[in-house]
């Protein structure tokens, strides 16, 4: 009797659901260490609400912060900081794997099913190769992202600084973060310091977008290099929407933002402003000055994300590549969905309306919520809502205002974009068996 129970209560705790425990788990360590007086540069205990959000955006690699991260937490503090954005940024399950791998315990299919679903990989075979290939592949890149930096904040903070400012930044940079340590200079002033050195934009930029679109396209490009029609139809679906939503917003700010900057600096700002605000969260201009529309075009941004089994939040550059997809098949009347020469699932693309749904209902109802309670403007309050479901980070200034239900709603919103809505509907509702039998057909009007 004793083992039927033990059994049924392996079988209850889904994939999914260690995905979610293991999240909220390092969350609560987190916050317990943050909270500790070693963890303030005044040795002060941090509540329990700043220690709480500061440890939720880490993990979830958002950027919001409530206290600046340069001038308010000590060395320990950051640190902390830096090993949540890289555990959160790599996933709980992945760094889990590479330490049962290292001490040589066995990995069965258990863990490689935990590993598939937390990278979105299309099947298990692998798992264990592709746990190594993506930890090297993420510690060579923010390695090569310090050696770059460092050259900048070892000419501005000296050699002490310069190494663990370019090795914070890197990190941050390509886990898709946004956290800085440029506070020293102005409060969360971010990178506006830097707003006009091409140099360091360039490099963030590198950073931000090798770890946003993703591992599965990043070994695709190492085992077929240069031959793009070997790709993946993901690999293909998700450089080709990268480069799209990088390069029309970028178009979009430099006729219609910056309007009082050098050219040089307008073109920088705008193909910054275009990568960072796909989940990165790094600024390099003051974002209230932006108009209505432009703020609106972040916005959109923002939702879309990242790329699957990347360091990055949102619904996903993929998702928002389908639902274009289903569109163009509509007005076109084609069957089928199709790209790249390859036809895309029915499954895939009810998938990609739910995700969207779920996001798009959150991130707005979560939006009026807040512009109910703190009396804020609705845009100023989506914006606020849409960087958290993203990841993002970036803010209107109005983070460290908000009253506890709203910076409660942000959290809630940063773990949902992070751990994923599927992941979190699956784990908390059962699989339901399919069956043979199905309902009578009938056709209903649409539009």
């Amino acid at each position: 009797m004793l083992r039927i129970f033990k059994q049924n209560k392996r079988r209850s705790i889904t994939s999914f659901r260690i995905i979610i425990l293991s999240f909220l788990a390092l969350i609560l360590v987190g916050t317990v260490l943050l909270m500790l007086p070693i963890s303030s540069r005044k040795h002060c205990v941090t509540s329990l609400s700043d220690a709480l959000f500061t440890s939720v955006s880490a993990t979830c690699v958002t950027g919001l912060v409530v206290k600046d991260t340069a001038t308010y937490w000590s060395l320990f503090g950051q640190g902390v900081i830096l090993v949540l954005i890289q555990i959160g940024g790599m996933g709980v399950i992945t760094i889990g794997l590479a330490i049962m791998r290292a001490s040589g315990m066995k990995i069965g299919l258990r863990h490689r099913s935990m590993m598939q679903e937390s990278i979105s990989a299309p099947h298990v075979g692998g798992m264990v190769q592709l746990t190594g290939f993506i930890l090297k592949t993420a510690v060579i890149i923010e390695l090569i992202g310090a050696v770059l930096l460092f050259p900048v904040f070892c000419n501005d903070f000296g050699v002490a600084k310069g190494i663990w400012y370019s090795l914070f930044h890197s990190v941050s940079a390509f886990c898709n973060a946004g956290f800085d340590l440029l506070g020293v200079r102005k409060p969360f002033s971010s990178l506006t310091t830097y707003s006009g050195h091409i140099y360091m934009n360039c490099v963030i930029m590198l950073l931000i977008v090798f770890g946003g679109i993703g591992f599965l396209v990043w070994s695709d490009i190492k085992t077929h290099k240069h031959k793009i029609k070997r790709y993946s139809l993901q690999s293909k679906i998700v450089l080709f929407t990268t480069l799209i939503l990088i390069i029309l917003p970028a178009l979009y700010f430099f006729f219609t933002e910056y309007g009082n900057l050098r050219l040089p600096d307008k073109i920088i700002s705008s193909f910054f402003q275009s990568v960072t605000t796909r989940t990165a969260g790094f600024n390099t201009q003051n974002l209230s000055e932006m108009n209505e529309s432009g703020s609106m075009i972040m916005i959109v941004l923002m939702l879309i994300g990242g790329s699957p089994s990347s360091t990055a939040g949102g619904m996903k550059t993929v998702t928002f590549a389908v639902l274009c997809l289903s569109a163009i098949t509509v007005f076109s009347r084609k069957k089928d969905v199709q790209c790249f020469k390859r036809r895309i699932s029915d499954e895939t693309v009810r998938t990609a309306g739910v995700v969207f749904f779920m996001y798009l209902v959150l991130f707005f109802l979560s939006g009026i919520i807040i512009s109910i309670a703190e009396g804020l403007p609705l845009i100023s309050c989506l914006f606020e809502t849409s960087s958290a479901i993203g990841t993002v980070g970036l803010s209107l200034g109005i983070t460290t205002k908000l009253s506890i239900l709203s910076k409660t709603i942000l959290m809630i919103l940063m773990f949902f974009g992070r751990v994923g809505g599927l992941t979190l509907i699956y784990a908390a509702l059962p699989s339901s068996n399919s069956k043979n039998s199905r309902l009578p057909l009938e056709k209903i009007s649409i539009g």
